[in-house]
C-alpha cells in the first residue's frame, strides 16, 4: 500500500495490515505523535494519565483564612499533599535544606511561604492564581540577601515551570554591580548551565557590554522568569506574575545605578508599559525601589531579536551609548 493511501478503500484493510506491516505502521504513528509533542514543547510527563485541567480549575475557591473547626480529614489530606511535594523535590535541593548532620538547617532553611496545599495536585503542580502570587510576594520579602533569595526561590513551589526545567537560572554577576540587565526567561543553553545569557544571544550581549568599556564581570544579569518554559515558549501571564516578586527583590538588593530591560517582555512586566519595544526602547524612566527612592531604567532591543534583525543593531548601539553616559563609564574602545 502506498503511503497516504486511505485504508477505508480496501474492505480487508485491517487484514492486509496484520502482522509485521501493521506493527511498523503503529510504530511509525507513535513516533510521529511523539515528534509532534516534542515540537509543541511537551518534553516531560507530569502524570501517568490524562488530566482534565478544566475540572481542576472548576474547584470551589479555598478560604484564605480557614477556620479552626476544619475537619481532621482535610488536615490529613493537606499533610499527604505536603509529603508528596517533598518527595518530588530533587535530592540535591533537599540536601540544601538540611544541616551537616542530616537535620534541618538552622539559619537559611527558614520556612518559605507556599500556595495552599489544597491548590496542589498529586504531581506537585500548583493551580496558578492569586494565592500563588501572594505566596511569592511573602517569600521574596523575607530574603535579606541575594543568597537567601536564591535559596528561597529554589524551595518555592508556586511556579509549575520548576517541574519541567532542568535548572534554576537565578542570576550572574556581582551583588554591587552598577549596571543590571533583566531579560524575560532562560533558554535551552541557560537551562543546561544554570546561568543566564550564555547562548548565542548571551555572547552578543557580552560584546555589546564590552563595546561600552565594561566586562560581563562588571554587570548583574538576570531574568523575570528563572525557569525555562517548555519548548522555549513564552511564559504565561500567570507564570510571569508569580515570578515577578523575586526579580523585583533582586533589583532592591542589588540597587544598580542603571537598570536595562532586555526586550519588551521584561519592560512590560516590570513597568506596566503597553507599547511595543520599538516605541519603548531608548526612553528613560524611573524604577521605584519600594519606599526608598528610584533608579534610572531604560529598555533596549533583546540580543535574540538583534540576531534575527542585524540592521536594528544601530538602535541598540544608541541605547548602550546612553547607558554609558548615564554610568559615566570610560570611552569605548
Amino acid at each position: 500500500m502506498e503511503p497516504g493511501e486511505p485504508i477505508d478503500d480496501h474492505p480487508a484493510g485491517d487484514a492486509q495490515l496484520a502482522g509485521p506491516s501493521r506493527e511498523m505502521s503503529v510504530a511509525a504513528g507513535l513516533e510521529a505523535l511523539l515528534d509532534f509533542y516534542v515540537s509543541a514543547g511537551a518534553d516531560a510527563w507530569l502524570e501517568s494519565g490524562p488530566v482534565d485541567a478544566f475540572a481542576l480549575t472548576a474547584r470551589p475557591p479555598v478560604a484564605r483564612h480557614p477556620q479552626s473547626g476544619q475537619n481532621q480529614g482535610a488536615q490529613d489530606q493537606g499533610a499527604q499533599n505536603h509529603a508528596a511535594r517533598h518527595d518530588a523535590v530533587p535530592a540535591s535541593l533537599r540536601a540544601a535544606q538540611t544541616g551537616p548532620g542530616g537535620g534541618p538547617a538552622q539559619e537559611h532553611a527558614r520556612p518559605v511561604a507556599q500556595p495552599p496545599a489544597a491548590l496542589t495536585t498529586a504531581s506537585g503542580a500548583v493551580l496558578p492564581g492569586d494565592e500563588a502570587v501572594v505566596a511569592a510576594r511573602d517569600a521574596a520579602r523575607t530574603a535579606a540577601t541575594l543568597e537567601e533569595l536564591r535559596e528561597t526561590l529554589a524551595r518555592f513551589e508556586g511556579c509549575n515551570l520548576r517541574l519541567t526545567a532542568k535548572s534554576l537560572v537565578f542570576a550572574d554577576g556581582p551583588a554591587n554591580a552598577p549596571l543590571m540587565f533583566v531579560g524575560e526567561a532562560p533558554g535551552r543553553d541557560e537551562d543546561l548551565r544554570g546561568v543566564p545569557f550564555v547562548g548565542r544571544s548571551g555572547q552578543l550581549l557580552d560584546r555589546m557590554i564590552e563595546a561600552i568599556g565594561l566586562t560581563r564581570g562588571d554587570v548583574y544579569i538576570t531574568n523575570v522568569v528563572p525557569w525555562r518554559p517548555p519548548g522555549n515558549r513564552t511564559p504565561s501571564p500567570q507564570e510571569t506574575e508569580i515570578c515577578k516578586p523575586f526579580v523585583l527583590r533582586q533589583i532592591e538588593l542589588v540597587r544598580p545605578r542603571v537598570l536595562v530591560f532586555l526586550g519588551g517582555a521584561s519592560a512590560k512586566a516590570l513597568t506596566g508599559a503597553q507599547e511595543g519595544i520599538l516605541r519603548l526602547r531608548g526612553r528613560w524612566t524611573q524604577m521605584p525601589l519600594g519606599d526608598d527612592g528610584a533608579i534610572k531604567a531604560v529598555a533596549t532591543l533583546h540580543p535574540a531579536y538583534l540576531l534575527r534583525n542585524p540592521v536594528q543593531k544601530r538602535l541598540a548601539w544608541r541605547d548602550f551609548l546612553a547607558v554609558r553616559e548615564a554610568l559615566g563609564s570610560p570611552q569605548a574602545g
